[in-house]
């Protein structure tokens, strides 16, 4: 601005305008699509989500419902719904989940289903 008052080039004042205005353009896309994530309740991480899917179904459970949302910075909470023809308590569940990943909330559903029958 100041090349612009002892030089006479009247034209750095518009550019300083349209160099600012981008940089708010820019910032404000970003703050945009963060707060777009967090209302439509994307997945912060597909790459949690497939650890808890792959922690779950080591065990031979399969995991039928999951839900991952982002409740603060570097803070997550989960709902599993999962199914078993050898279900254990929520607690355990829980337990391996949280040694695996740092949940800040989780919730765990187990449903039972009937083991699989072998062809005669």
């Amino acid at each position: 601005m100041l090349a612009g008052r002892f030089y006479g080039w009247l034209w750095v004042d518009p550019l300083m305008g349209i160099v600012g205005g981008l940089v708010i353009a820019r910032w404000s896309w970003s703050l945009m699509r963060g707060a777009g994530a967090v209302l439509l309740e994307t997945v912060p991480d597909p790459a949690v989500a497939a650890r808890i899917k792959e922690t779950i179904e080591a065990d031979g459970d399969r995991v039928a419902d999951l839900h991952l949302w982002r409740v603060g910075p570097d803070h997550m909470a989960a709902i599993v719904s999962l199914v078993s023809d050898r279900p254990r308590d929520p607690a355990h569940y829980k337990a391996v989940l949280n040694d695996v990943i740092p949940l800040s909330h989780l919730t765990v559903e187990v449903h039972r289903c009937a083991p699989l029958r072998e062809a005669a």
